[in-house]
Parts: C-alpha cells; sequence; structure tokens
C-alpha cells in the first residue's frame, strides 16, 4: 500500500485499487494505472493493492480488502474509488453502496479520459458512443425510482416502464450516433481514394499511448498537433503532407494511441479513426524506447492492429527517446540491407533525417528506372507521366515515336496503364544500351 500527500489540483480525491489476480494471462501495471489516474484529473490519496486467486462475485475484491478501502475512503474523504481492473456492473453498483461513493473500473477511466480529450465533432460522437454502450450494460436497478418494482402495497409504480423508456432512448441514440459516424467513414473512404487517385502513398504512426507520435509529428511536418506527457493526449487523427527524396509528397497521419486491454467498445467505436491505420499504405510503429514494458507494449499494439485488420500492412520500427538511453541515432537493416528499425529522439530531434532516409528506401523499393517507347498513339500516357513529373529525358523520333527515361514506383506506373487499359508487358521497354 503506497500513501500520497493529497494535492492541490482541483482535481477529484481518489483511492487507487489493484486487486492482482494470480494465474491470470494478462495482468495490469499498478504503474500504468497510476498514469491514467492523473491523466483524468484525479489526485492519487491512497493506492491500495490486494491478491486473490479468482474475483469475488460480489465485491471483486474479498471482504477484508472492501473494509480496508472503506476505511481508507472515510479517512482520506475521497470521492472516487478506481480500480485497476474490469468490474461487472453488479460488482460497481455493490461496491459503490458498500463504499458510499462513485466507483469507476479501468474501463469507465479510459472513457472518461476519451471524453476529456476529445476535440472534433467525429472524437466527440465516438467516445458518446463508447459510453453510451458501456452505460447499457449499467442500466439494470440503477435507478432509485425503480425501487418502486418491488410491489407490495404503496410500492406499486412505473419502474418498469421507466427502465424500458431509458433503455429505449439509449437505444435510439446509439443508433443515431452509429449512422452519422457511418457516414463519416464514407467521407474518409472517398478522401482516400482521391488520394489513391492522385498516386500520393499514406504512413500512419501507431503506437502505444505516450511513446511519443504527436512529437515525432509535429517535428516531421511543422504542425502544432498536442503533444504532451500524458495518455491519449491524441484522440482525433491529423493528417499532414510529408516531402520525401525521390519519393515526392506523402500523407502523414497521427493517430490514437493503443493501450494494454483496450476496451473491445473503444475500438468499435473509434474504428473509423482507425480505419486510417488499417487502410495506410505503409506503418511507422513508434516504441518508447526507455520505457521498461516496451516489449509487452510492442505486443499490445500488435493485437490492436491485428483486431482491426492492419497486421500484414508494411512497418517500419521506431525507437524513440533514445536521449534518455544515451543512444546515437541509427538505422539497424536486415541481412539484405533492408531498414527495419530507426533509433531516434523526436523531442531533441535527433535522428530525423535518418527517418526520413529509411522511409524513402522503403517506399522507393519497387522503383522502376528505365526507358520507354512510347508512339504517337499513346500521348495521353506521355502527358499523364509528364504531370506526374516522372520524366527525367525525352527523345523524340521521325515516325513520332517517343524515348522517355522515367522514375517512379512500380505500384503508380501499374495503375496508371491500368487506368489507360495497357499492361506492364504492352509497353516497349528499352534496353539499358538504347537507354
Amino acid at each position: 500500500m503506497f500513501e500520497f500527500e493529497r494535492p492541490n489540483n482541483g482535481g477529484e480525491g481518489a483511492i487507487l485499487v489493484h486487486i492482482d489476480i494470480t494465474g491470470a494471462f494478462e495482468k495490469e501495471d499498478p504503474g500504468e494505472f497510476m498514469q491514467l489516474a492523473t491523466s483524468a484529473g484525479a489526485d492519487p490519496l491512497q493506492f491500495i493493492s490486494g491478491q486473490r486467486s479468482a474475483p469475488q462475485s460480489r465485491y471483486y475484491c474479498g471482504t477484508g480488502k472492501l473494509e480496508e478501502i472503506k476505511a481508507a475512503v472515510h479517512e482520506q474523504c475521497a470521492e472516487v474509488v478506481l480500480f485497476n481492473n474490469a468490474l461487472s456492473p453488479s460488482q460497481e453498483r455493490n461496491l459503490e453502496q458498500a463504499l458510499e461513493c462513485r466507483v469507476l473500473d479501468r474501463t469507465g477511466l479510459i472513457l472518461d479520459i476519451f471524453a476529456q480529450r476529445a476535440r472534433t465533432h467525429e472524437g466527440k460522437l465516438q467516445v458518446e458512443l463508447a459510453q453510451l454502450e458501456h452505460l447499457s450494460t449499467r442500466l439494470v436497478r440503477g435507478w432509485t425510482h425503480l425501487e418502486r418494482q418491488k410491489g407490495g402495497i404503496g410500492m406499486r409504480g412505473p419502474g418498469e416502464t421507466q427502465l424500458e423508456t431509458d433503455r429505449r432512448l439509449l437505444r435510439a441514440r446509439i443508433k443515431n450516433i452509429s449512422a452519422r459516424l457511418e457516414k463519416v467513414r464514407k467521407q474518409r473512404d472517398q478522401a482516400r481514394r482521391s488520394r489513391s487517385r492522385a498516386e500520393i502513398a499514406s504512413v500512419s504512426l501507431v503506437g502505444y499511448t505516450n511513446a511519443g507520435k504527436s512529437t515525432l509529428f509535429n517535428q516531421l511536418t511543422g504542425s502544432g498537433v498536442y503533444a504532451a506527457d500524458q495518455l491519449f493526449a491524441t484522440l482525433d487523427p491529423t493528417l499532414r503532407t510529408l516531402a520525401l527524396p525521390d519519393i515526392g509528397e506523402i500523407i502523414l497521419a497521427d493517430t490514437v494511441g493503443f493501450i494494454r486491454h483496450l476496451p473491445h467498445k473503444l475500438v468499435e467505436a473509434f474504428r473509423a479513426t482507425l480505419e486510417e491505420a488499417a487502410n495506410a499504405d505503409f506503418l511507422l510503429h513508434l516504441i518508447d524506447a526507455a520505457d521498461e514494458e516496451r516489449q509487452e507494449n510492442y505486443h499490445q499494439v500488435q493485437e490492436v492492429l491485428q483486431e482491426i485488420g492492419a497486421d500484414n500492412i508494411q512497418t517500419l520500427e521506431v525507437y524513440n527517446k533514445i536521449d534518455l538511453l544515451g543512444m546515437q541515432p541509427k538505422i539497424e537493416r536486415d541481412g539484405e540491407g533492408k531498414p527495419i528499425r530507426v533509433w531516434l529522439s523526436a523531442q531533441a530531434n535527433q535522428g530525423l533525417e535518418l527517418l526520413k532516409q529509411a522511409l524513402t528506401e522503403l517506399l522507393s523499393d519497387d522503383i522502376v528506372e528505365q526507358g520507354i517507347r512510347l508512339l504517337a498513339s499513346q500521348g495521353r500516357i506521355r502527358s499523364r507521366l509528364y504531370a506526374m513529373d516522372v520524366v527525367k529525358d525525352e527523345q523524340p523520333q521521325d515516325d513520332g515515336s517517343s524515348l522517355l527515361k522515367i522514375r517512379m514506383q512500380k505500384i503508380e506506373l501499374e495503375r496508371l496503364l491500368s487506368q489507360e487499359r495497357v499492361s506492364l508487358e504492352e509497353l516497349l521497354w528499352l534496353e539499358p544500351s538504347e537507354d
């Protein structure tokens, strides 16, 4: 048990409870729990830990631990008790009755942080959807007027009707928000198709929360995205262009951070946002190199990427905050010389050029740099190649054809030819001697 001096920052006084379930496949991190509580604006007054072989059905913790928590609530005049565990609706209600104060589990705490961080209309809709779906499981006997439904003389009343009304209003609101978010998703799809037609590669920054994604994003693009040393500083995705040598402009997207045991309802609610990662051409997986839990955090991010269908996208690992380890920036390569990891510090502005170099190498991995002969009838292809600024040299011929030397990504050339209904094999490629 750890005790704290009560801070005076206007936050709610909170008792933090961490119950370690022995034999649990995945355990919560008490240190991360402290960060979640402070990120939500709570003033931690006391940290109470315990251990059980299995959760107790009524209170999650045992009755002895419950008395310890109750004593701490009264002694510290706490306003809320935060559990670093997932509580069932009945456990949450039983605890609130026993402790005579509000009780929030880990999911409710994360939802509260998300509600504070959402800035855009879309972000607020996504948070509200997750909160309503979380609340829908907690409506049963959650209102004092429903005690009338026990029956007996003078105890009969509209309790059940009120409960059904609440549920119906909740379902209607959830349906309304889901429809609006579906419209947002379609708009994002349309924007992505437009970028695809413009042949602009999209790269998404993904990683565990507080790994430094927004700081790196700002350093690379010169943006002013809010960045802070706290969990979930960024909720709303931000897109900016980034110019790379030989590649040209790409779209870089900053996305919401992941966390272990991210509530499934949040993943569902933020699917429109997370699709920026799922539909990206390339991922930059940012990892806090100075975090002792970096390996576990890495696996947690991989799990979320798998859940949203982004686990097969080509990825470059970026280890951030190396200034805290006294390391120098570097690029790690595989046996074929291909970049697989970049070590840098976004805050100290170290290694950013190495990241751009690695990204350029990977995105230009399949570059076509060769001469082609275009016939007079293929003038439309010629004009489009010039519009893409990929023609490096041209030699007009007497028969009306042109010898062009081009340098561009193979996927972009295939896309152009597909739109012109011409295959790569149909083009008249020049031998190196003719080039």
